[in-house]
């Protein structure tokens, strides 16, 4: 479970409608109006990268008069599908989805099968994306893919697709490389 303490503001005055933070918000949060920013307080989760991009200053983080909590109960869903999920990802399901919040893999993949078809939903439902943001958007994505949801990758967004790992290299280059023990290193990796 995540608890979300704080949520960021616009200070309309200062906000020059440059843009910058409605790209780096990881759950879509902010939108324009009238060529300034706006937050929907009940998708921000605190992460502050508003706040960092804004040169303007105009955004602010506050203290919610209400915490907000965020879990996916991994119970609740097929047991099964959560592995075979996390097995075509090559994530074990107790490895960390997000390191800034202690969040499991097995509760990522169960808010896929309750639903979650972006990393901005999983976000939404996990609490996840709520500190470094990097490495779990990853961690988002691959459990999406190995779920068979593939997010369009846009122009000047916040997504990019997952970087290669080990489990991406292709067999023949495997083969071309053999005195690199790429099969070898995926034996060691391989976590079930």
């Amino acid at each position: 479970m995540v608890q979300i303490n704080y949520r960021a503001e616009v200070i309309p005055e200062k906000c020059t409608g440059c843009v910058d933070c409605v790209f780096v918000c990881p759950t879509l949060a902010i939108k324009m109006e009238s060529r300034k920013a706006v937050i929907d307080e009940s998708k921000c989760v605190a992460c502050q990268n508003c706040i960092g991009i804004c040169c303007d200053d105009a955004i602010v983080k506050l203290e919610r008069a209400v915490p907000v909590e965020r879990e996916v109960d991994y119970t609740t869903v097929n047991q099964d599908r959560i592995l075979e999920i996390c097995k075509r990802a090559n994530i074990h399901p107790m490895q960390w989805l997000c390191l800034c919040t202690s969040t499991r893999a097995r509760e990522g993949a169960a808010a896929i099968l309750q639903g979650a078809k972006t990393p901005e939903d999983m976000a939404l439902m996990t609490g996840t994306r709520s500190g470094c943001t990097v490495y779990c958007s990853m961690m988002s994505m691959r459990l999406l893919k190995a779920a068979g949801i593939n997010i369009p990758l846009s122009h000047k967004w916040h997504l990019f697709d997952t970087t290669q790992s080990l489990w991406d290299v292709p067999k023949e280059i495997i083969d071309k490389y053999a005195g690199y023990f790429l099969e070898e290193d995926k034996d060691v990796f391989r976590k079930f």
